[in-house]
């Protein structure tokens, strides 16, 4: 899409739109598997009708440590495609 109206990949927002993707993609990435691990431990202490195991509570932990990047990353994305400023 780009490229049919005239503008080049390397445009400076463009760039930093596409290194903010590669952010977000590296921290959810870890989140995919956290997820799974959280829900095995939830069905297991519900089977078990145990409380949930300290190993949750650090994953979650981590889960919301890089939902906050890759959450900030999109809002600047967002704030790069509507305004489309001169970063360099």
């Amino acid at each position: 899409m780009l490229t049919s109206v005239g503008i080049p990949l390397t445009t400076s927002w463009v760039l930093a739109s596409l290194i903010l993707y590669i952010v977000i993609g590296l921290c959810w990435l870890p989140v995919v598997y956290i997820q799974i691990k959280v829900a095995k431990l939830a069905a297991t202490a519900l089977e078990q009708h145990s409380l949930l195991p300290k190993t949750y509570r650090k994953l979650m932990t981590y889960w919301y440590s890089l939902g906050w990047p890759a959450f900030i990353s999109v809002i600047i994305i967002f704030y790069l495609m509507v305004f489309k400023p001169s970063l360099w």
